[in-house]
């Protein structure tokens, strides 16, 4: 059993080479009998700020584990920060005992930081990570992957620059051109449901808000920007291996 969170399909790619039918963690958050029994349970998902998404460690409080080896694979595109440690303490916090958390080195899809069109020309060796990270899975090998003095470094770092607080990190921050045709992808592609159509224009709520920008990569036509710089506004990105149809599938909070 593999539950995920994605927003641009890195994990849900991660997590469909680990289990023919993961599932959806916010479509499995609304479930009332959050129960899970299996051989082995996994949880894949990025890291914002070298850590789970609010939602995931929302769901990981909330659900009941019950296996012989649970485990997580956290997908990054920079630097990791520490983040299997992090999320060790994570799992403790949620009276998780984890046997292996990894991390995969993807794609970075943190536009006020990246080039889309330079981040998917580099070879980060993703299909290597994977066999290796798969292969562990398989033989239920007992890991947590070290952090280095240079990883927790660099979360205290990001700590010390992320003063605002979290419920007013993402206020104001996406804006809607005149390019937008009213389609309402953004609303299917939120895992929050943070947007709504009124009046054929997009309307943002930032309650909930995950950051995890599913809504500006999916827009099809780039009306989706940042009050913020952006690197380079006119690219934006999906996993090559991931339909927007799954990333709707995945994410949708009205069907």
């Amino acid at each position: 059993m593999v539950f995920y969170f994605t927003a641009t399909g890195n994990s849900l790619y991660v997590a469909k080479q680990l289990d023919q039918n993961p599932v959806s963690i916010p479509q499995a958050i609304h479930a009332e009998n959050l129960h899970f029994q299996d051989e082995a349970i996994g949880i894949v998902c990025p890291v914002f700020g070298h850590e789970a998404p609010p939602m995931v460690k929302e769901f990981m409080r909330k659900a009941d584990f019950q296996t012989d080896f649970f485990y997580m694979i956290l997908t990054y595109g920079n630097r990791q920060g520490g983040a299997a440690e992090l999320a060790e303490t994570l799992c403790h916090e949620c009276g998780i005992r984890p046997s292996y958390i990894n991390t995969v080195l993807m794609v970075d899809n943190f536009l006020p930081a990246f080039d889309m069109n330079q981040q998917t020309k580099l070879d980060k060796k993703v299909e290597e990570q994977l066999a290796a990270v798969t292969a562990d899975i398989r033989r239920r090998r007992q890991y947590i992957q070290p952090a280095s003095e240079t990883d927790r470094a660099a979360h205290e770092e990001f700590l010390s620059r992320s003063t605002t607080p979290p419920e007013e990190r993402w206020k104001n921050i996406y804006d809607v051109s005149d390019r937008c045709i009213g389609c309402g992808i953004c609303t299917k592609v939120c895992p929050a449901g943070c947007w709504t159509v009124q009046h054929g224009r997009p309307v943002y709520r930032e309650a909930g808000c995950q950051g995890c920008m599913a809504c500006i990569h999916a827009c099809p036509q780039k009306a989706i920007g940042m009050t913020i710089p952006e690197i380079n506004p006119d690219a934006r990105y999906r996993n090559e291996h991931i339909s927007l149809n799954e990333i709707i599938q995945a994410n949708i909070q009205n069907p």
